[in-house]
């Protein structure tokens, strides 16, 4: 078992004696996607770090969209309910890359690798994710990507 996956079932265990509902069906939640994930697919297999942080990544994504559109719907409570289970799930994700952060790592591969027109979109990209390593949404990355390449 990961040791991510670990301490997430013991952060939910820790939750469930303090009564913790919010962490609780947050914690819940995320560990029912890892299990999804590792079922996935023909086998069923234990998931690395890497995999678990990237399903709690598309599950934090996921509550920051869904707060947005309740906000836009007018519905405040359930939008505050989904900003706060994002917040918990964000404390198992890695700090965020700051603009400045992101562009100086994406300098760094483009020039690394080269790159520098349209054509080569897909292999700058590709550079750039590995330079992240997952610290910035792709769509931040392809956009400082198309910035730095002038499209």
């Amino acid at each position: 078992m990961s040791t991510l996956k670990d301490r997430l079932t013991a952060d939910m265990r820790a939750a469930l004696k303090a009564r913790d509902e919010l962490t609780t069906s947050t914690l819940r939640m995320a560990l029912a996607a890892v299990g999804t994930a590792e079922v996935a697919g023909r086998e069923k297999r234990e998931l690395s770090d890497d995999e678990v942080l990237a399903v709690l990544t598309k599950e934090a994504k996921k509550r920051r969209e869904a707060a947005t559109a309740f906000a836009d719907a007018g519905r405040a409570e359930q939008a505050g309910k989904e900003t706060a289970e994002g917040e918990v799930l964000e404390r198992y994700l890695p700090k965020q890359l700051s603009d400045d952060e992101l562009a100086e790592l994406v300098s760094g591969a483009l020039a690394a690798g080269g790159f520098t027109g349209k054509a080569q979109m897909g292999p700058a990209m590709k550079a750039a994710q590995a330079a992240v390593a997952g610290r910035a949404e792709g769509g931040r990355v392809a956009a400082e990507v198309r910035r730095q390449l002038g499209l």
